[in-house]
């Protein structure tokens, strides 16, 4: 399937390498309604038309399970001990691909708005670690993940996604694998298009 254009009234962002799996997840979140338009401010402080609502695809365990198989798939032979994840919006995912791989789950949490690991959660030397996140658009999040890793110890091994949102631009020192790709214009504050910002800003979360 061919790439669908992005068009400047936000009707319609921009799919890359549209295969059957990129189809399916797709069909997923506008059943779940995930996929919202408006008008949005990222976790990056850039304004969108477009934000994937990830919390609603995460009241469906059916689609939740099925995109942790999709994941799981992508990643082929892979072998990890520990899947680790931001929360909040990596934390259901993240746990299902661990169930489905039968691996230890940890997450990082903010404290001082830096994320860390609490709970008494640590790494062997050495263990193989992989990173799991709902949604990227510059990777922050992903990246303190992996700075998490390495001061304490572990390797990563590898970063899964549900949407890579970057369009494949969000680059970290490991291998990186997405469910879908997708780029849409993300705008700084003053610089919001008038028929975008002629909606009122929200942050709805991930």
């Amino acid at each position: 399937m061919g790439k669908k254009a992005f068009h400047s009234s936000g009707e319609c962002p921009t799919f890359f390498r549209m295969d059957a799996v990129q189809q399916e997840v797709t069909d997923i979140f506008i059943r779940t309604k995930a996929l919202l338009q408006g008008h949005f401010v990222l976790r990056s402080g850039l304004h969108s038309g477009h934000f994937f609502q990830c919390a609603q695809v995460c009241q469906d365990m059916p689609a939740v399970e099925r995109l942790g198989t999709l994941l799981k798939q992508k990643l082929g032979g892979l072998a990890y001990d520990t899947v680790l994840a931001p929360a909040m919006g990596g934390l259901v995912i993240g746990q299902e691909v661990a169930r489905q791989s039968k691996s230890r789950f940890i997450f990082a949490e903010k404290e001082n708005n830096v994320l860390v690991l609490r709970r008494g959660f640590t790494f062997r030397p050495g263990e193989k670690v992989l990173v799991v996140e709902d949604v990227i658009t510059r990777g922050g999040r992903v990246q303190e993940c992996l700075d998490i890793v390495q001061k304490m110890g572990g390797t990563t091994v590898a970063v899964a996604v549900l949407v890579d949102r970057s369009a494949g631009n969000a680059k970290f020192n490991v291998p990186t694998y997405s469910l879908l790709e997708m780029s849409y214009p993300t705008y700084p504050a003053d610089q919001v298009p008038p028929e975008i910002a002629k909606i009122p800003a929200s942050k709805p979360g991930s």
